[in-house]
C-alpha cells in the first residue's frame, strides 16, 4: 500500500499533459486563405495612348492570405491579384488590352466585440503593381507601362451569424492610398527616348492621395456549407488613378466575384 500511495503521489506532481496538449494548440498559428474569380465591366482611359474613354469586360483574379495566433491582436496580411480585360472606343474601331499583377502585405491590428460576432481590423500595407495597357491601332507609341509602389492604409469589418442552420459571415474589406512611387513617362516623351538614348524626364514620380487616388473596395458574404467548405460571394471595385507629367490615367474594374475560404491551424507542439 505505501509502493501505492508514493506512485499516486508522484503521478499527482507531474505536469498534466492536457495542459500541454492545450498550450500547444493555442500556440499554433491560423491560417485563412481565399480564392475568388471576379467578371465585370472595365473602363479605361490612358491619356498617353488615347483621349477616348474605353469600356469593355475584364476578369479577376485574387487570392488571399490571413495569418493570426490565438490571443494575438495582430494578424498578416498577404493578397496576389491579377486582372485583364479587353476594351474598346465608343465607335468600336480601336481595342485596348489591358493587365496588371499587384502584391499586397501588410499587418493589421484585431479588435473582436459582441461576442465574437463582430471582427474589426486596421493597419497598413504595402502595395506593389506591375501592368500595361496595350492599344492595337497605335503605331508609334502602342504600349503603356504600369509600374508602382504604395503605401495603404487597410480596413476589415466582418460580422458573424447563423441563418438557415447555416454559419454566415458578411465581410467589407477596404484600402485608400497614402503615399507611393510610380513610373511614368512624361507628356511627349517616346520609350525610345527613355530607355534607347537614356533621357530621364521625371519618370519616376512620388505620389499621394491626391495625385494618385487608387483605391479598392470589396463587400463579401461567406456562407458555411461544411467543416471544409465556406462559399464566398461579392462585389469587388477597383479604382486606379493617377494624373502625373501632364497624364491622366484610371482604370475602373467593377466585378462579381465568387469562390472558397479554407481555415486550418498549425500547432506547434510544446511538450
Amino acid at each position: 500500500m505505501k509502493y501505492k500511495h508514493l506512485v499516486i503521489a508522484i503521478l499527482l506532481s507531474l505536469p498534466l499533459p492536457v495542459v500541454s496538449q492545450t498550450d500547444s494548440i493555442l500556440s499554433g498559428r491560423i491560417t485563412t486563405s481565399s480564392y475568388v474569380v471576379g467578371v465585370g465591366s472595365s473602363r479605361i482611359l490612358d491619356t498617353y495612348l488615347s483621349q477616348e474613354h474605353f469600356e469593355g469586360t475584364g476578369i479577376t483574379y485574387l487570392a488571399s492570405v490571413e495569418r493570426e495566433k490565438p490571443g494575438r491582436h495582430w494578424s498578416t496580411l498577404m493578397e496576389h491579384q491579377a486582372n485583364l480585360s479587353t476594351v474598346e472606343d465608343r465607335s468600336g474601331d480601336t481595342n485596348e488590352i489591358q493587365g496588371d499583377y499587384s502584391f499586397i502585405y501588410g499587418r493589421l491590428r484585431r479588435w473582436t466585440l459582441l461576442g465574437d460576432k463582430l471582427i474589426l481590423a486596421a493597419g497598413g500595407v504595402a502595395a506593389a503593381n506591375i501592368g500595361f495597357i496595350y492599344n492595337t491601332s497605335n503605331s508609334n507609341n502602342p504600349a503603356q507601362a504600369r509600374l508602382s509602389i504604395n503605401i495603404m492604409p487597410a480596413g476589415i469589418a466582418m460580422y458573424k451569424f447563423r441563418l438557415w442552420n447555416k454559419n454566415m459571415a458578411i465581410r467589407y474589406e477596404t484600402q485608400l492610398p497614402l503615399i507611393g512611387l510610380m513610373f511614368s513617362p512624361n507628356y511627349g516623351q517616346s520609350y525610345y527616348e527613355i530607355f534607347s538614348e537614356g533621357n530621364y524626364d521625371h519618370n519616376c514620380v512620388g505620389t499621394t492621395f491626391v495625385s494618385a487616388p487608387t483605391m479598392r473596395h470589396m463587400v463579401t458574404a461567406d456562407i458555411n456549407l461544411s467543416k471544409r467548405f465556406t462559399l464566398r460571394f461579392g462585389y469587388l471595385g477597383d479604382l486606379q488613378q493617377s494624373s502625373v507629367n501632364d497624364l491622366k490615367t484610371h482604370i475602373y474594374s467593377n466585378r462579381f466575384v465568387i469562390g472558397f475560404v479554407k481555415q486550418f491551424r498549425l500547432i506547434n507542439y510544446r511538450p
